[in-house]
Formats: C-alpha cells, sequence, structure tokens
C-alpha cells in the first residue's frame, strides 16, 4: 500500500485530499506547514509527497529543494498560484507534476496513481547495486559509469544474477533466464558465457564480483 505524504495549510483541502486518497486505498500523512513537511519525508519515507506552494514555516518550493538533496521521492506541487513562471520554478526545483487550485480530488488521485506508476517503471527498468547499474529498457550495463559492452545474454545473465545478491543461481536457472526462446543449452555454453562476462567485468576493475560455486552454479557478490 503506498503512503502519500500531504502537506497542506488549509485544513479543508487537506482532509478532502486525505479522504478521496484513502477511499482509493492509500495510507496517508498530514501536515499544515513546511517544517512538518521535510521532517515527516525524512521520517516517514513516502511513496510520493502532496506539498503546498504556500505554507507557515518554509514554503514548498524550498521543502522541494531541501528534499531533493536526499531523495527522488515523486513530487506534486499544489497551489492557488496561476502564473506560469511560479511553475516552471517549482518543476525546476524538482517537483513532477503541478495542480493548481481549485482542482478535482479525482484529478488529483489520478494524477498520483499515474506517477506512481512512472515510478515503478523507472525502478523496474533500473537495477543499481553499488558498482552495478543495469537498464533493462535500453540493455545498458555500466560499473562504476563505465560501459560494458555486452551481448543481449551476458546482459541477461547478469541481470539475473544481480538482482538477488548472494543467491546461488544453478546452471538451469541461468539458460531460463539467458535464453527466452527455450532452446536447448548445454552448461558449457552457459559456462563459456559467464567465463565471457567475468572478463568484460574484470577489466573495468570489477574482479570477481561472479563466484563459481562448486557444484552447484555462480552467484553475484560486491
Amino acid at each position: 500500500m503506498s503512503r502519500i505524504l500531504i502537506a497542506e495549510d488549509e485544513q479543508d483541502i487537506r482532509q478532502l485530499l486525505v479522504d478521496y486518497l484513502q477511499q482509493s486505498g492509500f495510507t496517508t500523512v498530514a501536515v499544515d506547514n513546511g517544517n512538518d513537511a521535510l521532517s515527516q519525508a525524512r521520517t516517514e519515507q513516502p511513496d510520493l509527497v502532496l506539498l503546498d506552494v504556500m505554507m507557515p514555516g518554509l514554503d514548498g518550493l524550498e521543502v522541494c529543494r531541501q528534499l531533493r538533496e536526499v531523495s527522488h521521492v515523486p513530487v506534486i506541487f499544489i497551489t492557488a498560484r496561476h502564473d506560469e513562471v511560479d511553475r516552471i520554478v517549482g518543476l525546476r526545483m524538482g517537483a513532477d507534476d503541478y495542480i493548481v487550485k481549485p482542482f478535482s480530488p479525482r484529478e488529483v488521485v489520478a494524477r498520483v496513481e499515474a506517477l506512481l506508476r512512472r515510478a515503478r517503471w523507472r525502478a523496474e527498468a533500473e537495477v543499481v547495486q553499488t558498482g552495478l547499474q543495469l537498464n533493462t529498457e535500453t540493455y545498458v550495463a555500466r560499473w562504476q559509469g563505465q560501459v560494458l559492452d555486452l551481448t543481449p545474454v551476458e546482459f541477461r545473465l547478469l541481470h539475473t544474477l544481480s538482482k538477488h545478491p548472494q543467491r546461488v543461481f544453478r546452471r538451469d536457472e541461468l539458460i531460463g533466464a539467458a535464453y527466452d526462446d527455450h532452446r536447448i543449452v548445454s552448461d558449457r555454453t552457459v559456462d563459456s558465457h559467464i567465463k565471457n562476462l567475468r572478463q568484460k567485468l574484470q577489466a573495468v576493475g570489477a574482479a570477481d564480483v561472479i563466484q563459481a560455486v562448486y557444484g552447484v552454479g555462480y552467484r553475484y557478490t560486491e
């Protein structure tokens, strides 16, 4: 269940957002000032923040600026301001969306759902370990920022192993992950792909992140 932080100083609007979001299956945390908004965002680690621009204490722009220093949580600004400059400033501060009062609470819920879907897609598309970055949409792999020249099979093997660090994968499990056409592949073929993959990783300084477990298979560890 996704947790939504609502920072809005007008009680009626704050309660309206709480009611509609809870009816839509979300958990909510509601505050009425910018200082509490920043504090709750840091401690509660919400999945999304609805942030009023004009609030007592820190305003929404400053809350967003400080939040962006430590978090990529999706942020939707809610404001009575209609000026295009204000919207541009908000987006440049790191907001993901912008809703102007008066608004339809159903539209807010729809935008929250859409933004959370996009956040999940981005998270699922990228595996990030300490030094490894894999993007399954582009098939680009990097180690400490250096691009790895991997074949599609090598990429899928590395993706499977790195998603579950320390887990030992049998060769037949790796065959199923590496080949999506259900072809018959021998254990030696998997060993050959792993050997090439390890050489490419070692060439960029990632020595021994893929380890052989005698008689079983392979595991990924940093």
